[in-house]
């Protein structure tokens, strides 16, 4: 399974928000630059990048991506997300040198963007975020709730080619309640690989998303905050589970 440190990206900052809200923010950080230098060092395969700005509509950090990409991009690929809601958006980000990109509010909103960038982009390049309040896809910086199911979602998505889903239950973001692996489960029945992001507390929740055959799992909080080490979190994404 995959580890994928984020990177959550605010006015230049690395912060992490509760549940998504912008008002609960907390800041780890000046520099994302130095940051992603880091977790590359310390052997991160992935590093799960988030512009906040842009998916608040605030502005965007794609020079800051770029500086990000051109310091670490040769050890770490790197998965960035947030407002990218337009074919246009989504060239531009990919543009940027990361190996691929997450569309959220778009793939709920539009059902025909999704099937134009994996025609322009490829499949290998796209992920498609779903992201849930209570079972519903939550959009525009999880400022909305929207009437569609992520179960929904998650089978239109894979119908249309997507491979790669990134699963978050909002409610647990930040909150270090440990993530939805049932829910991430029900959207991986579908045939698409899904991570697994939001509530990761401890080891044992990165351990129990391998074990559920998760193709990955994202941390945040509880890695700023010490609560483990990435060397150590990432031998428990890769280690073996029991009877396989």
């Amino acid at each position: 399974m995959d580890l994928y440190p984020a990177i959550d990206i605010r006015h230049g900052r690395v912060v992490r928000l509760s549940q998504g809200e912008a008002t609960r923010q907390t800041v780890y950080g000046d520099d994302p630059v130095a940051v992603a230098e880091r977790f590359a060092e310390q052997g991160a395969e992935w590093i799960h990048l988030v512009d906040l700005d842009r998916a608040f509509g605030d502005g965007e950090n794609l020079a800051l991506v770029r500086r990000i990409v051109a310091r670490a991009g040769w050890r770490v690929k790197i998965q960035l997300g947030g407002g990218l809601r337009s074919p246009e958006l989504v060239q531009a980000g990919l543009e940027q040198g990361v190996s691929r990109v997450v569309i959220g509010t778009a793939a709920a909103l539009d059902p025909s963007l999704v099937p134009a960038v994996l025609a322009a982009e490829g499949a290998d390049r796209i992920v498609v975020g779903i992201d849930a309040r209570e079972g519903q896809v939550a959009i525009r910086g999880w400022t909305e709730t929207s009437n569609l199911t992520a179960e929904a979602l998650a089978r239109r998505v894979t119908a249309d080619g997507v491979r790669t889903i990134v699963y978050t239950d909002v409610a647990r973001d930040g909150m270090l309640a440990g993530p939805d692996l049932e829910g991430a489960r029900r959207l991986q029945h579908g045939g698409a690989a899904v991570i697994a992001s939001g509530g990761v507390a401890g080891i044992g929740d990165i351990r129990a998303a391998r074990d559920a055959g998760l193709a990955g799992v994202i941390v945040g909080r509880a890695l700023y905050e010490g609560r483990f080490g990435l060397v150590e979190a990432l031998e428990a994404a890769a280690a073996v589970p029991p009877g396989r």
